[in-house]
């Protein structure tokens, strides 16, 4: 009934896999837990890894190369021997114990999507990592009732999904950083049914503020590419509706000429102990801003 799909790099997964593997046990439906590393180069956590292969119905693949996160999951999914997909990425971790129950796979079996949510541990983490941590406690983590006003903003981290679905809405051919939207839009413009529960899973794998910094800048640049190719539509994202707020009113620019100065300020204030998400929203649009004026 289920196959759960784990790509990794560099990361241990056998706390993920075990316990997903014993709530599924528990679940009393017919699984298999697939596992691709991709081409990871710490040998001691892919030794590690592979002892998962001792669990029953679990196996362990191991990329020749690094192809991806896109690429890797295309290939668990042609392993999956289930038409129903459980995707989990490897640093996350069920909120629940009963984490396999909760989708109630028999009773939602014409689902087409099932998203439970994501969410982020209360404890401060080391200040190099606090902007990431704010960021997925006030942007990503949402109740049921906050995530049914946009149902098809979801984060693959942790989805429910029928083989052929999948297949049809995932249109990735790339790996840069940000390209949910575009498996979003997907699943919008086909009129994916997606059914939205409290299920969770703990994101545990938190950037360092800079690389986080530069791995947003790399979404709003696959945001400005998707829109320009239209792959998206240019008002999916609160950063596109923001920017068409500006540019109606003729203040895209005059925003750009404004904030330019205050940039590296902004920077230090999101490397800082207190980040404001306020100003990371600006430097965000600002970064847009810059982009949509180049062309």
């Amino acid at each position: 009934m289920l196959s759960i799909l784990i790509p990794t790099y560099n990361y241990s997964i056998v706390e993920l896999a075990t316990k997903v593997h014993k709530q599924a046990i528990s679940a009393s439906i017919p699984f298999e837990i697939i596992v691709i590393d991709d081409a990871s180069t710490h040998q001691n956590i892919v030794i590690n890894n592979k002892s998962i292969t001792e669990l029953e119905y679990c196996e362990y693949f191991i990329n020749e190369k690094n192809l991806g996160r896109t690429e890797t999951r295309n290939l668990l999914a042609k392993k999956a021997s289930f038409n129903i997909l459980l995707f989990l990425d490897a640093d996350v971790i069920p909120k629940y114990n009963d984490f396999i129950k909760r989708f109630d796979l028999l009773k939602n079996k014409d689902c087409d999507v099932i998203y439970g949510g994501v969410c982020y541990h209360h404890e401060k983490p080391k200040k190099e990592q606090l902007l990431r941590w704010k960021y997925g406690h006030k942007k990503e983590t949402k109740t049921v009732e906050d995530r049914l006003l946009n149902p098809y903003t979801i984060v693959s981290s942790s989805l429910v999904i029928k083989k052929s679905v999948f297949y049809k809405n995932n249109t990735l051919k790339s790996n840069t950083y940000g390209l949910d939207i575009l498996f979003s839009g997907n699943l919008f413009r086909n009129k994916v049914q997606v059914k939205h529960i409290d299920n969770p899973v703990y994101h545990l794998g938190l950037e360092n503020s800079s690389s986080f910094i530069k791995k947003s800048k790399e979404a709003v640049k696959s945001t400005y590419l998707l829109e320009e190719n239209k792959q998206i539509d240019n008002n999916v994202r609160p950063l596109q509706k923001s920017y068409l707020f500006l540019k109606k009113w003729k203040l895209d620019k005059l925003t750009a000429v404004f904030l330019k100065p205050f940039i590296n300020l902004i920077e230090t204030n999101l490397l800082s102990n207190h980040p404001s998400m306020f100003l990371f929203d600006l430097y965000r649009l600002n970064y847009f801003i810059e982009l949509k004026n180049k062309s």
